[in-house]
């Protein structure tokens, strides 16, 4: 079984809309949405779900007031300002360290396990997908990355698919870390600007300290070719694989009002074309290459 995690270094560069395509256009695949805390996948694929469970986090502070003898002491200890002189927890600004619960003298404050958000078994049109959300300004999203990928290994295994596509979240942080740990290789795609060259880099950076083999592609590469150019230079310099330039296309935006892929919406696309060119590169890589 092999997995090849979509990222992008930051969000917008179309990293959910190309895994949509490649959805579309592969075989015996299962679907994994890992950006939790934005995720967006599923409004291509309109998932019909199958099972659904909540997904339990962190703990946060509540303080017993029938136990409390107002000491201050959590006060005190509480670095992120999370109680009041009433002793109140803030749902807010708890970070729920658990500091106060393990040192009040009178063992007043109570840690209970909280409901962070849900996450689905589904069918699409395109196969089995596990996706997930994060509840608003809920922590521990790289926890639920893990879970959903794990569910997505499970799927593949119980039908008897030997790819696995994830679609990752953006940027470089925890939830990236928890996407890309095991996996077969990435898919950096990027957008020819500063930025996106800047988020490029550390994406690669990070894919090296993991050890994930990575590939890059730009996509709306002719808003700028001199960056994608350059961009096309420094993936090579780096001697990883690059797969090639996307066009800016407004039929990704018109296939995404219809809630459809370019592969529904527009077959004779030229855009589609180097998609699928862009695919076949990827399953001919030494990485990705023993999937039939």
């Amino acid at each position: 079984m092999k997995e090849l995690v979509i990222l992008s270094g930051k969000g917008g560069t179309g990293k959910t809309s190309l895994t949509a395509e490649f959805a579309a256009i592969s075989n015996s695949r299962v679907l994994c949405d890992a950006d939790v805390d934005a995720a967006d996948l599923h409004l291509l694929m309109a998932p019909e779900i199958k099972l659904r469970a909540d997904f339990k986090g962190g703990g946060l502070a509540f303080i017993n007031q029938d136990k409390c003898i107002e000491c201050r002491e959590c006060i005190e200890l509480c670095k992120f300002d999370a109680i009041s002189d009433d002793f109140i927890v803030s749902e807010i600004d708890c970070e729920g360290c658990g500091v106060c619960v393990d040192l009040c003298p009178e063992k007043a404050i109570e840690f209970p396990i909280q409901t962070c958000g849900e996450w689905y078994i589904s069918e699409t049109r395109f196969g089995p997908m596990a996706h997930a959300i994060l509840g608003i300004a809920q922590e521990n999203s790289g926890k639920l990355v893990a879970l959903v990928r794990q569910e997505a290994r499970k799927l593949a295994e119980k039908k008897g698919m030997n790819l696995i596509l994830t679609d990752g979240p953006p940027g470089v942080g925890c939830p990236v870390i928890a996407s890309i740990g095991g996996a077969t290789a990435i898919l950096i795609v990027t957008e020819p600007t500063v930025s996106g060259i800047h988020d490029m880099k550390r994406a690669i950076e990070l894919a090296a300290h993991f050890k994930v083999p990575a590939m890059v592609c730009v996509n709306k590469y002719d808003l700028n070719p001199d960056q994608a150019k350059n961009i096309e230079n420094l993936v090579e310099k780096q001697n990883l694989t690059f797969l090639g330039n996307i066009p800016f296309d407004p039929v990704f935006t018109k296939s995404m009002v219809q809630g459809k892929t370019i592969v529904e919406y527009e077959k004779d696309s030229s855009t589609l074309q180097v998609i699928k060119n862009i695919w076949e590169k990827i399953m001919g890589s030494h990485e990705m290459n023993s999937i039939n």
